[in-house]
């Protein structure tokens, strides 16, 4: 077949739509269409067939139908025009007897996406809600949704608010939860849709009939509603009980979360429901699904911080397949790492040994790291490993054993003596900039014990002219300058030299002026010099944070089947800060965002609740729009208070913390005062693509009470100032989240 141009492509398919012969046998119509859809698909334009193809979509065959929709649903935006003269067959479908038509009709004038088509769909979906076939109320509860949203800023539809209420008592569970989803989306400003007792009451009974997907979506929606008195909290936990016994994963981890949260003064329960679901957990951590077993695992690992060893008896199921990726094997070896007792430490510590020879180094190294962690527990086995894997003399292998020894003997200084004796020879197989710090460090500080510490310094010193990383050059300067306080006749000539170097030579500035430091410490006085240097050797006592105490459950239960396990509270906490949420009413409270992002995040799929538009309603910040703080002062004297407002606080402000947060958006700091100044004072400054200032100070009286927020305009633009103070409280929220 010869190749055509794109041109050539839609000149031939407009001949083959308009041949009669073609039009009057059926199957030779639909492989015409087929081979527009099939264009289409590949990235060809083929909108100069759309008058040919609304011509087409008068037919009774719904498989022609279906093609000729699909594609007027892609290009309706290019055509709007000749996208009307389709709208009268559409509403006419909208009407035929057979209801796949009538539903196939609906949905496909609600993805019409071109101006005006709301007057056109606003009946139709009117009518949908009430008919008979459940496959077109399906339809047409989600066309509600879309319909609000082609609406825009306009005031929500109570009547067809109510309608969809109504409807949660439909016959057909899907369009039960439709109905969910779509008053989530319309009532959004408003705080989603409300779950009062009949309406919870009336989820719980339909449970039985919804498929899995249904199912986690009530479950989530649930969590809303909170129960009158314990007798009914103890029914509403009955009834959910098949659902912890579900074949679905999804559905397992929302009726745990909502066991978790319901039951947040009854810990006994908690802990019940946490062991039921030990074995869907386990099933989930060896699935062939690794997005759900590498989901499992940052669950398991949540779970084990409130309950030390809940999994201790199947520590074998987070032994490390060959086949499985390394983001996996690294989650494994982490819980592997909090799994381990007495009974399991050899078994444990056999495997683990025998990751440090993979051929994956970054795995090695991890496997490595995993062995130093479990040698603050049981330090004599896990220093013989490390000890024996030094004898490998591999350049990754002996970095990261140096590494856990430094790390081991700053905390557990009864095995000091053992690590200097593995040190010498260790720097033959050195190369990276981690390992010489550590092996450095080891040697400068318990350089007295190891014989050759002053001459394995010395070849440091040596090749310091070709040493790439400044990093390792401080720490040079450092542990030798501690070691000559020690062994003085061996370090004073090699010193002499790495100080002339440091001095006179070198050209990175910070270096220069650490040997600066440290020769006119040493002029000083020796005795000065150890005052400053010769600090603890180890610190015990910070290994109890290894035994801190266990995290009560109700810290994390809202977080549970959410991405906050997987991300981390920090990091997610800073992902989310760059999203601007959609405008809400000046009715609903800040507090609000943060805790349905949380609980709606697995509720709504892979749908993230908070979006960045990029349209015109959308709101964006330059990021390096800069302002002086005399420039600020003299436009902030110029312009009135636009907006404001009082946002929920407690403690006192971390100005750091903030002025991070704030960085993250594009939202300058201009002045701040210290933290524990009272009143504390922010003033910011931030500005749009379009030039529009936005002014803004933040007043915090005293600690614990409300942060009352001035924001000033330069363009009088509300809805924009509805925008930057959506965003602004994320910021406020996201950095209360994180010092709660």
């Amino acid at each position: 077949m010869p190749y055509w141009g794109a041109d050539d492509a839609v000149a031939e398919l407009r001949r083959a739509l308009s041949n009669r012969h073609a039009q009057a046998d059926r199957l030779r119509y639909r492989n015409v269409l087929l081979r527009v859809i099939r264009r289409m698909t590949q990235g060809v334009d083929v909108s100069g067939v759309f008058m040919e193809m609304v011509k087409a979509s008068a037919t009774g065959d719904i498989v022609q139908k279906k093609l000729v929709y699909l594609y007027m649903c892609t290009y309706a935006s290019l055509q709007p025009d000749l996208a009307l003269l389709a709208i009268n067959t559409l509403c006419k479908d909208c009407s035929d007897p057979n209801p796949m038509v009538r539903g196939l009709a609906l949905r496909s004038m609600c993805s019409l996406r071109m101006p005006g088509i709301q007057e056109y769909i606003q009946q139709p979906v009117l009518n949908g809600l009430r008919d008979k076939a459940s496959y077109v109320r399906r339809v047409a509860v989600l066309g509600c949704a879309k319909m609000q949203k082609l609406q825009g800023d306009t005031e929500v539809d109570g009547v067809l608010v109510n309608e969809l209420y109504s409807l949660l008592r439909d016959q057909d569970p899907i369009v039960v939860v439709n109905c969910l989803r779509a008053l989530e989306e319309i009532l959004r400003r408003e705080g989603g849709v409300v779950i009062n007792k009949p309406i919870a009451h009336h989820l719980l009974k339909r449970m039985s009939d919804l498929d899995q997907w249904g199912q986690s979506e009530v479950l989530a929606f649930l969590l809303r509603y909170k129960p009158r008195s314990e007798e009914e909290l103890f029914d509403i936990l009955s009834l959910l009980d098949g659902s912890l016994k579900s074949s679905s994963p999804g559905v397992v981890m929302a009726a745990t979360k909502l066991f978790l949260v319901l039951a947040k003064d009854f810990p006994q329960v908690q802990t019940d429901v946490l062991v039921r679901v030990k074995g869907p957990l386990l099933a989930a951590c060896t699935s062939e699904s690794r997005e759900l077993c590498f989901a499992a695992l940052c669950h398991v690992r949540q779970i084990l911080g409130s309950l030390p060893g809940h999994f201790s008896s199947h520590y074998k199921k987070f032994f490390c397949s060959y086949s499985e990726p390394h983001y996996i094997k690294c989650q494994k070896m982490e819980v592997l790492c909090e799994l381990v007792n007495d009974e399991n430490v050899q078994q444990v510590l056999e495997e683990l040994k025998s990751y440090c020879t993979d051929v994956s180094a970054e795995l090695a190294q991890g496997a490595i790291f995993a062995i130093g962690s479990i040698a603050r527990t049981y330090t004599e086995q896990c220093v013989g490993i490390l000890t024996e894997l030094l004898g490998l003399k591999q350049e990754h292998i002996t970095s990261a054993v140096v590494q856990a020894f430094r790390d081991l003997v700053w905390l557990c200084p009864q095995c000091t003596e053992a690590v200097c004796q593995a040190l010498p020879s260790c720097e033959e197989a050195m190369q990276d900039s981690e390992g010489k710090q550590a092996l450095i460090w080891l040697l400068g500080v318990h350089g007295e014990r190891v014989p050759n510490a002053p001459y394995v310094l010395e070849d440091f010193v040596e090749n310091v002219r070709s040493e790439t990383f400044p990093a390792v050059k401080m720490e040079l300067l450092t542990a030798l300058v501690r070691l000559f306080l020690f062994r003085p006749a061996e370090c004073q000539d090699i010193l002499g030299r790495l100080l002339y170097y440091c001095i006179e030579e070198e050209t990175d500035m910070v270096v220069r002026d650490r040997g600066l430091f440290y020769y006119r410490l040493l002029q000083a006085g020796v005795e000065e010099a150890k005052q400053v240097l010769c600090s603890p050797k180890s610190d015990p006592s910070l290994g109890l944070l290894e035994d801190q105490a266990e995290r009560p459950v109700n810290k994390w239960a809202s977080e549970f089947n959410t991405l906050v396990p997987i991300y981390g509270k920090a990091r997610w906490a800073v992902v989310t800060a760059n999203w601007a949420t959609e405008p809400r009413c000046g009715g609903f409270p800040f507090a609000a965002p943060m805790t349905a992002g949380t609980e709606s995040l697995i509720s709504e799929g892979n749908k993230e609740v908070l979006q960045v538009h990029s349209d015109s309603a959308g709101l964006t910040l330059i990021p390096k729009a800069h302002l002086t703080a005399e420039q600020f002062e003299k436009t902030w004297l110029s312009l009135d208070v636009n907006c404001q407002q009082a946002l929920p606080w407690h403690g006192a402000a971390h100005p750091d913390t903030i002025q991070t947060a704030l960085q993250v958006v594009h939202i300058q700091t201009i002045a701040m005062s210290k933290a524990g100044a009272q009143p504390w004072k922010a003033y910011l400054s931030a500005q749009d693509e379009s030039g529009c200032l936005f002014l803004t100070e933040l007043l915090l009286e005293t600690e614990n009470s409300e942060m009352q927020v001035s924001v000033k305009q330069s363009e009088e633009r509300t809805e924009v100032l509805q925008h930057f103070i959506s965003v602004l409280r994320t910021v406020m929220g996201t950095v209360l989240g994180l010092k709660s």
